[in-house]
């Protein structure tokens, strides 16, 4: 299975990709959100979903892996396919998404097209615990939009190494990011110890 592709940007439109490696052009599916990103470059590192059925091979394409692990959860709720995922990553952020889902904000995330009220209701009712949780990514899902995700995932490691559970830890991490975003690793590590 393809993880990445590393190269040249051929072409470049809102909805698609031609990326050249190796002699070879690939042809992506992106959101509005990757396209954004790429814009300005000529050359990229495009994080692949595969999808292949019996009459078609397709890849969509992703600037993040956070981008695509949302979109992989996306996919994963019944009634939501690729299109229906990557037209909410076009018009919703990552993080906006996730906080329409964690806020259980049925009508943001209604507003994007395609969507029904019965939808928007399972996406939250399917991925409210596992977007809590970090399932399946990197465990800074919570505040991903902060650089300080390497002195998060530090202090997270250790604290489940002590033996706290991982969602906790995550919450508690997380907040206290918000009130400290400069903290340390070991200031992460001594004021979660006298909040657990």
């Amino acid at each position: 299975m393809i993880d990445y592709i590393k190269g040249k940007i051929i072409e470049l439109l809102p909805t698609d990709i031609v990326i050249e490696c190796g002699g070879i052009g690939y042809h992506a599916f992106i959101s509005l959100q990757t396209y954004a990103m790429l814009e300005n470059l000529s050359e990229t590192t495009l994080y692949i979903h595969h999808i292949l059925r019996e009459d078609e091979e397709m890849f969509y394409g992703f600037s993040s892996k956070d981008e695509r692990q949302l979109f992989r959860l996306l996919i994963g709720v019944s009634g939501v396919g690729a299109n229906t995922a990557r037209m909410m990553l076009s018009s919703l952020s990552a993080d906006e998404i996730r906080e329409a889902i964690l806020s259980e904000n049925v009508s943001r995330i209604k507003s994007i097209k395609g969507i029904g009220s019965k939808t928007a209701q399972r996406i939250i009712l399917e991925l409210k615990d596992k977007i809590v949780k970090g399932e399946g990514s990197d465990s800074t899902v919570l505040f991903s939009g902060q650089a300080v995700n390497a002195t998060a995932d530090e202090a997270i490691t250790a604290l489940v190494m002590l033996g706290f559970p991982k969602p906790a830890v995550q919450k508690l991490v997380g907040s206290l990011l918000q009130e400290n975003p400069t903290a340390s690793v070991e200031v992460l590590i001594k004021t979660a110890l006298q909040r657990l």
